[in-house]
């Protein structure tokens, strides 16, 4: 039967055991470098240097792409302000459009009325002239139906071909007197009361047709006044969209730029941290040494309180503390 003594003085030995090769391991660890060594050193200030260049150039790289951004929201602001811009000169140039064409559609109809007031002073002559037939041979006159149509192609004439001056004044006043002329005519010939109220008509019918044929030049005029405004306007929307689509142009020139500056530094911060990984790594080093030593120290006092404690001397609640640190307890 094993006494309680020997049970102490195994355990007593199991303890030294491990605790001789725990000093052995912590021997072989103090053993180790504690300082980097001369090539570890070289790399270290090869890393720096490295660090730095690719710092400098990443913080190049982001000014760049801030500045890329910058203007690629100028060209945006830009863009969208020109496009606002063709936006409303469009919209004008509809309603100009729409006004072109209610014009066009009054002069359609004024054309309308005036035709068909064309075509009764037509019908009235026609009847005055089966009432009241002309014979310009037995007089030696020029009938009264020739005059008008003499009349009526000198008006044409004024209306439609270009002239100087002085060749309008001369054809205004053979106008005002074949006009004179045919009146005169008219009210000789009037003694008829068979056709003096055709004769009435006929005048009233002309008049009609005049104020037609009036509406018809004032509605064209004003349908080329809104057709010309509606090109106008379509003309600058074009250039103005030619800067637009300039702008855009810009826009994504600064776009793909700024992404490529933001790629490279990204790309830059990587190997950056890569690089700065890899010189803690040796500036840690020390760290550790200095660590291990302080492991190294805090377990041989440990030993040493262990001992006092084995001897059954009286711990402080410190040195209690530094034995359940080191596994002691």
């Amino acid at each position: 039967m094993v006494d309680a003594e020997e049970v102490t003085l195994v355990k007593d030995e199991q303890i030294d055991a491990v605790e001789n090769v725990e000093e052995q391991k912590v021997e072989e660890q103090v053993e180790e470098p504690a300082e980097p060594t001369a090539e570890e050193k070289a790399k270290l200030e090869e890393l720096e240097a490295q660090r730095t260049v690719l710092n400098d150039d990443a913080e190049k790289h982001r000014q760049r792409r801030d500045e890329l951004n910058a203007q690629t929201k100028d060209w945006k602001a830009k863009r969208d302000a020109l496009n606002g811009q063709v936006r409303e000169l469009v919209d004008e140039a509809g309603k100009s459009r729409e006004v072109r064409d209610n014009y066009n559609q009054k002069v359609r109809e004024s054309k309308a009325v005036r035709d068909e007031w064309n075509k009764k002073v037509s019908d009235i002559r026609a009847k005055i002239n089966e009432l009241r037939p002309e014979k310009p041979e037995d007089r030696g006159e020029v009938s009264l139906s020739q005059m008008k149509r003499d009349l009526e192609r000198l008006e044409t004439q004024q209306q439609t071909m270009p002239m100087g001056a002085d060749k309008e004044k001369a054809l205004v006043k053979q106008i005002s007197e074949l006009a004179k002329n045919i009146e005169q005519r008219e009210k000789v010939e009037e003694g008829d009361e068979a056709i003096r109220d055709l004769v009435q008509e006929l005048r009233d019918a002309k008049t009609k047709a005049e104020e037609a044929h009036k509406a018809v030049s004032e509605y064209a005029e004003a349908a080329q006044k809104a057709h010309d405004n509606m090109l106008s306007l379509y003309q600058r929307a074009d250039a103005i969209r030619k800067e637009a689509d300039a702008a855009q142009a810009k826009f994504v020139e600064c776009k793909q730029a700024a992404d490529e500056e933001h790629r490279l530094h990204i790309e830059q911060i990587k190997s950056l941290h890569d690089v700065s990984k890899s010189a803690d790594g040796i500036k840690n080093k020390k760290n550790a040494a200095k660590k291990r030593r302080a492991d190294v120290e805090s377990k041989k006092e440990a030993k040493e309180i262990f001992e006092k404690f084995k001897a059954g001397e009286k711990l402080s609640t410190e040195d209690l503390m530094t034995l359940q640190k080191s596994g002691y307890l």
